[in-house]
């Protein structure tokens, strides 16, 4: 490979969460520290392990080399590079400057839409395992969220219920939906036929939907990601979609997401909702960043980002199923999270989730709490490192832990 995916890079001290956070409280979710003789194994932030592309340090080492950083314009190149991006991936192909806008994270645009087209005690539909952050926004919002549970067939893959979200939504009456393509922490990457139903129910009850695209470019072979807007006529004037260059290119710590809404009105409400806030203000070296990850170098990079991606986590999904009885998991089609069902596990061996997140904590293997995201019996890990990292952490659990 041209790019390096297998450097283990030393990242305490550089204000990395995944390490630097551990046995602290500021989330209240953190793992605890390792035992004595134990070095901790990052597998729970959602960043990962591995040097961003070579182009995006360029960008922002010649821009910080210009000694000024006053008040600044959002470059033509900017959204030209935006428009060009989501253009080669088949879809977005009248996308228009107009129709993108800067959000200040992911989590800034969903909160902006909830309390533009919602109000305090109103309920909102989400799927079922959940990301995390999308739960806490809405609810401290003084909203009410809303779970259809995704279901699993024979072989362990997720969909989607269609009748249950019909059910929920006439239920709770239910006007906006927050939908997550693709699917973290399952990591499925849902199919035409499973947009066009799932659109075809918000369609017949009149709900909005706020799409979560941010992993839109971390697809396995055999799976591409169809944006939710281009699924049908009714859904690009009924979504709004946020993107972001930081799952894809480790760039989380510079903050820097957009939007893109087709629909006048919508968007208008949403972007003056936002900069109504004064929060909503882009740093000028997450633009240079996003330029050179949104690039000819950026999109080498990218495919060998996903090669070794992919082979982590087909080793893992072997690795899973094949040595820790009672334990499962379903095949990664996207994403670099995986969602393990330890709920056999524990009951043939009479022990809980909490004994058995503890006992990998212990040995620092540093994965994080399934039922944070309304998995009952569940652990999420993070695959986005060296292969050999991620082989000490299974040796561990398979030693330490699945014994």
């Amino acid at each position: 490979m041209k790019y390096d995916f297998t450097t283990i890079i030393d990242r305490r001290g550089k204000d990395a969460s995944a390490y630097d956070s551990v046995g602290t409280h500021k989330w209240g979710t953190e793992p605890k520290l390792p035992g004595e003789g134990f070095d901790f194994i990052p597998l729970w932030v959602a960043d990962m392990n591995f040097a961003t592309c070579p182009s995006i340090t360029r960008h922002i080492i010649e821009r910080a080399e210009h000694p000024l950083f006053g008040y600044y314009n959002y470059s033509d190149e900017y959204y030209q590079s935006i428009i060009n991006w989501r253009k080669s991936g088949g879809y977005h192909k009248e996308l228009t400057v107009e129709q993108i806008g800067y959000e200040n994270g992911v989590h800034g645009f969903l909160s902006s839409a909830v309390e533009v087209l919602t109000k305090p005690g109103d309920h909102i539909l989400l799927h079922s395992p959940v990301y995390v952050g999308f739960k806490d926004d809405i609810e401290g919002l003084s909203r009410h969220s809303v779970y259809s549970p995704l279901i699993r067939d024979g072989n362990g893959r997720w969909s989607m219920d269609y009748d249950d979200m019909d059910r929920k939504i006439k239920e709770f009456n239910i006007r906006t939906a927050v939908f997550c393509s693709p699917h973290n922490p399952t990591g499925r990457v849902w199919t035409m036929p499973e947009l066009e139903r799932a659109m075809q129910v918000f369609e017949a009850n009149e709900v909005t939907v706020l799409s979560d695209e941010i992993w839109a470019d971390l697809t396995f072979k055999g799976h591409k990601h169809i944006p939710t807007q281009c699924v049908s006529r009714w859904s690009k004037e009924h979504t709004a979609a946020a993107y972001a260059p930081s799952k894809t290119f480790n760039l989380a710590g510079l903050v820097g997401s957009y939007h893109i809404i087709y629909n006048d009105r919508l968007r208008r409400a949403i972007t003056e909702h936002a900069e109504k806030t004064h929060y909503n203000e882009m740093n000028v070296l997450s633009m240079h960043a996003l330029i050179g990850a949104y690039s000819a170098e950026g999109r080498e990079w990218m495919e060998e980002l996903l090669e070794v991606l992919e082979g982590n986590a087909r080793w893992a999904h072997e690795y899973i199923n094949g040595s820790f009885d009672g334990v499962s998991c379903s095949m990664s089609e996207g994403t670099y999270m995986l969602f393990m069902d330890c709920s056999e596990y524990c009951k043939k061996n009479g022990r809980t989730i909490d004994e058995v997140i503890n006992a990998g904590w212990r040995v620092g293997v540093g994965w994080q709490d399934g039922r944070l995201f309304e998995g009952p019996c569940h652990i999420r890990l993070n695959l986005a490192s060296p292969r050999a990292l991620l082989e000490e952490a299974f040796r561990r659990m398979e030693k330490y832990v699945f014994i």
